[in-house]
C-alpha cells in the first residue's frame, strides 16, 4: 500500500484514530503516574510547598503583630496630645 491510500485510510477513520490516541494517553499516563520517580517527586514538592506556606504564616503573623504595636502605638500618642492640649 502507497503512502498516500495509507493517509487516505487514516483520515477517512480520523475519530476511530483520536479515540484510540486517547486510550493509549491515559494508558501510558497511568504507567507514569503510578511510577515511583512520579511519586517521590510529588512528595518532594509537596513537602516544598508546604514549607513554603508554614513560613509565610509565619511571616505574616509578625507582619500583623508589628502593625498592631503600630496601631497601640500610635493611639497612645493621639491620647498624649489630646491631654497636653487639655492642660494648656
Amino acid at each position: 500500500m502507497d503512502h498516500k491510500r495509507f493517509l487516505d485510510k487514516c483520515v477517512e477513520h480520523k475519530h476511530a484514530l483520536i479515540f484510540a490516541a486517547g486510550i493509549a494517553t491515559a494508558v501510558v499516563g497511568k504507567k507514569v503516574l503510578e511510577s515511583k520517580v512520579v511519586k517521590d517527586a510529588a512528595t518532594q514538592g509537596m513537602a516544598g510547598i508546604m514549607s513554603i506556606r508554614k513560613d509565610a504564616e509565619e511571616t505574616f503573623q509578625d507582619m500583623r503583630e508589628n502593625a498592631e504595636e503600630i496601631v497601640i502605638d500610635a493611639h497612645e500618642e493621639d491620647k498624649k496630645e489630646i491631654y497636653i492640649e487639655d492642660e494648656e
